[in-house]
């Protein structure tokens, strides 16, 4: 028997990267799939590909930046399917003006809602799910920029990732009464489309070293595995050539 047979995980973001390849390889050990993204093509995409390795799939494309569309999503999960396993905080979003200089009052908006308040959002829906049937996991994609303070990401990435790391371990301040339990996952620099969204993209090669989202999906089904007794409250995934470490050594031997 497949280790997630009969249960019911909803992935944010999963239209591609991380969220794509956690919810196949969720699909693949049994689970039913929800998929939540903006766009329904992609949705559609990995749903096709779900439903071939014999898993069901249903596609709830929303913006979870709008409050309504997280209603509607969770309305859909708690009425129509009657319960929730895993909830796979994935989604999130960078844009090209992320530093001081270009930031402006709308950008600004949009990096804290499409980082933090989405994620949030959809904790609100999924708890009560979770509370009655007095168990549930949430997982969140962070970043080591909700850790660490760097150059790359921009600072209201970092700030917003900072906050999805809080939030996570007051889930588990509050929640675990109830069963529930709460892990930020921390990965360093994946190879996903959202790095298409840096001001200077980064080539194959350099691609090639980072972290990759099966990498990621391999630590969220071990995350997902473990019994209900425990709680990862947090673990950081990265790359061995750290880019940010290599440049550090760098700039040490010019001194």
């Amino acid at each position: 028997m497949r280790r997630f047979e009969g249960k019911i995980v909803w992935v944010t973001g999963g239209g591609s990267g991380i969220g794509e390849a956690a919810a196949l390889a969720l699909a693949r050990e049994g689970a039913a799939i929800v998929l939540t993204g903006r766009r329904q093509a992609p949705l559609d995409d990995v749903a096709g590909r779900v439903r071939e390795l014999g898993s069901t799939c249903y596609v709830q494309p929303g913006d979870l930046m709008d409050p309504l569309s997280v209603r509607r999503i969770g309305d859909f999960i708690g009425g129509e399917i009657g319960r929730l396993d895993i909830l796979l905080n994935n989604a999130g979003l960078n844009i090209n003006d992320r530093h001081w200089n270009k930031l402006t009052p709308e950008n600004a908006h949009l990096m804290i809602n499409g980082n933090l308040a989405a994620a949030a959002q959809c904790v609100t829906v999924a708890l009560p799910i979770m509370r009655a049937q007095q168990d549930g996991l949430i997982i969140h994609t962070a970043s080591v920029a909700g850790r660490f303070v760097g150059g790359f990401p921009g600072p209201l990435y970092s700030a917003a990732k900072h906050g999805v790391v809080a939030m996570s371990h007051s889930i588990n301040m509050e929640e675990c009464v109830h069963g529930i339990r709460s892990c930020v996952f921390l990965p360093g620099e994946v190879a996903t489309p959202i790095l298409d969204r840096r001001p200077n993209p980064v080539g194959p090669e350099e691609r090639a070293r980072m972290v990759q989202p099966q990498d990621c999906a391999d630590l969220i089904l071990y995350i997902a595995s473990l019994p209900k007794r425990l709680v990862m409250n947090e673990v950081m995934l990265s790359p061995s050539w750290n880019r940010a470490y290599v440049a550090a050594i760098q700039n040490l031997s010019s001194l």
